[in-house]
């Protein structure tokens, strides 16, 4: 009888190969690799479990404590900031009040100066208006007197010219007297 190609006993394959096909199928190895693949599973989930994710842990932890660190830090900053807005507004709300304060103070004492200018240009100019009556009336009446005169003399002139002799003075300024009371 002929031998087959390949065999799986160990003695006839060369050293240095693995007889029988992939390892991890090996019905013979089997059982040996289970009990090796659950003690490094159990060695590999007590080495997470004892260090590596504690230390996770504290990664997470402390990134957790930064975050609500820097939220609380930016909310009172928002405070601040809000704080800092309000008191702006308010700061140029009296600043507007003032302005507006000093305008119209402003506004009123150039009132009041302007009126005053203006009621002593006003009592000035009746002063001289006063006093320029008066002139015109002590001019009026120095050419009424002269007026008189001239009329008189006018008078007295034309008389002497239509009549050939000189009236009486008495006469002339009886008659115009008694003309200009008309």
């Amino acid at each position: 009888m002929a031998e087959p190609a390949h065999t799986t006993s160990t003695e006839h394959v060369p050293k240095g190969e693995h007889g029988g096909g992939f390892p991890p199928f090996n019905s013979q190895t089997f059982a040996s690799q289970l009990v090796w693949l659950v003690v490094f599973f159990l060695l590999l989930y007590v080495l997470m479990a004892k260090w590596a994710l504690p230390q996770v842990a504290r990664v997470l932890e402390n990134r957790q404590k930064r975050i609500a660190d820097d939220v609380a830090e930016a909310s009172r900053l928002k405070e601040q900031s809000d704080a800092a807005l309000a008191d702006y507004e308010k700061a140029l709300a009296d600043a507007r009040s003032r302005a507006q304060a000093i305008a119209n103070e402003t506004r009123e004492k150039q009132a009041a100066a302007a009126e005053a200018a203006r009621k002593k240009t006003e009592d000035e100019l009746n002063q001289k208006l006063a006093e320029a009556e008066r002139t015109i009336a002590a001019t009026k009446q120095a050419a009424m007197r002269n007026v008189r005169a001239v009329a008189e003399d006018a008078a007295a002139a034309i008389v002497e010219r239509l009549i050939g002799s000189a009236p009486s003075k008495n006469a002339v300024a009886t008659a115009v007297a008694d003309v200009l009371k008309r």
